[in-house]
């Protein structure tokens, strides 16, 4: 899934979080779930529509959420 986004693709508008800060946290700060990227990146701390398609109440619906890149970085 995530190589039909650029890593410059903003996952979170409201604290401009990158795929690549996403892969960065993962990858380099031993990042293993939505807490542990909330705590180190902030996404997902505003309005948290980034997170999971299940608590995007915005009328614009996003393209990838936090919950389904640390899937695909994680499990594989």
């Amino acid at each position: 899934m995530l190589e039909k986004f650029d890593n410059n693709y903003e996952v979170c508008n409201c604290l401009k979080v990158t795929i690549d800060d996403i892969k960065n946290a993962v990858f380099n700060d031993n990042v293993k779930s939505l807490r542990d990227l909330q705590e180190k990146t902030h996404a997902g701390t505003e309005c948290r529509h980034c997170l999971m398609i299940e608590g995007d109440f915005g009328k614009v619906k996003k393209n990838v959420y936090c919950k389904d890149i640390l899937g695909e970085l994680i499990d594989g």
